[in-house]
């Protein structure tokens, strides 16, 4: 008997006159804004300007898109390229389907060509982004709840899933709500990325090598407990073996990294103030202000000085006349 579960929405879109209004879009799109605006407030932290994250993400975020769905597509292949499927539904962004792994390798090629462009160092850059993309993470999750997708074995616990379509494949039934589970996961990331970057001033891309490693522990536990279609080796499914490969790339660098580059970059933006974060042309500019304005004081005092001279010498004089006559 079904005491409690969590309800999936009977539609994922609804429309606004002629314009569809998607829940998983909604959940990208919010993810994206949540991670740009904490990066930004991180990376004026570490002394760059206010605004460069979201510069940079103009480049980063379509790359991202591309390179996410590029990466469904490439390992559910089957799903838009045999018989009797579309192949045009593989643009159909929209309806779901974005592997992480592809969206944060093409995310990080657009973030390298906008760094780059900038002078800005990648890693640095990377470093102050890496929670909000877990955030971002954690958001975009619930973009499967309401497309009804991407959940976990039958179980009757009274945080499951209720699924009610029937649609491709799908069993209407309680299941395990994998998508809230690595959406909480993806939350405790962000929270550990944060305090280890407080605590041990994690630089030189260190902050996101620890993002990617912990993120990859927990995608691996969820993703052992989905139960969609996926390529298995060696009896794990392909992205376990992602998760896998990937944690181990993630903790070298962080150890070779310590070791080579210790401590955090000293400047992470040219031109900008580690102080505040504002450019250093404005600083510079108002010290050259100030500068004139002290000259020009200090001249003024001067001319007042020399008037003052002048008037005793010619008063001296004036005396010096005036006594002789008298004699």
């Amino acid at each position: 008997m079904e005491l409690a579960y969590i309800p999936s929405p009977s539609r994922g879109v609804i429309h606004l006159g002629p314009i569809p209004l998607r829940g998983y879009a909604f959940c990208i799109i919010i993810g994206v804004f949540v991670a740009v605006w904490l990066g930004n407030k991180r990376w004026i932290a570490r002394g760059g300007r206010s605004g460069t994250v979201a510069d940079i993400a103009v480049w980063a975020v379509p790359f991202g898109l591309v390179g996410g769905r590029l990466y469904h597509v490439i390992t559910d292949y089957e799903l838009y390229f045999s018989e009797g499927r579309d192949w045009v539904d593989a643009f159909k962004i929209w309806e779901g389907g974005l592997g992480i792994w592809g969206a944060i390798a093409l995310g990080g090629l657009g973030a390298w060509i906008g760094c780059r462009r900038r002078g800005i160092p990648m890693p640095a850059y990377a470093d102050a982004v890496a929670p909000g993309i877990a955030l971002a993470q954690a958001i975009g999750r619930w973009g499967n709840w309401f497309n009804q997708e991407l959940y976990g074995r039958e179980t009757d616990v009274p945080w499951a899933l209720k699924i009610t379509s029937s649609t491709d494949g799908r069993v209407p039934g309680t299941y395990h709500p994998t998508f809230l589970y690595e959406s909480l996961w993806c939350i405790g990331v962000a929270v550990l990325v944060i305090w280890a970057d407080r605590r041990f001033k994690l630089g030189h891309g260190r902050a996101f090598a620890l993002y990617v490693a912990s993120y990859c522990v927990g995608r691996f536990w969820v993703e052992y407990m989905r139960v969609d279609d996926a390529h298995h080796i060696l009896g794990l499914r392909l992205n376990n073996w992602t998760a896998l490969i990937v944690f181990l790339l993630a903790v070298a660098y962080i150890v070779i990294s310590a070791k080579k580059r210790p401590g955090r970059e000293a400047v992470v933006e040219p031109g900008a103030d580690p102080s505040t974060g504002e450019a250093g042309d404005d600083a510079d500019a108002d010290s050259d202000a100030e500068a004139k304005h002290e000259d020009a004081k200090g001249k003024a005092e001067e001319d007042v000085k020399e008037d003052v001279e002048e008037d005793v010498k010619e008063d001296v004089k004036d005396e010096a006349g005036s006594g002789t006559k008298k004699t």
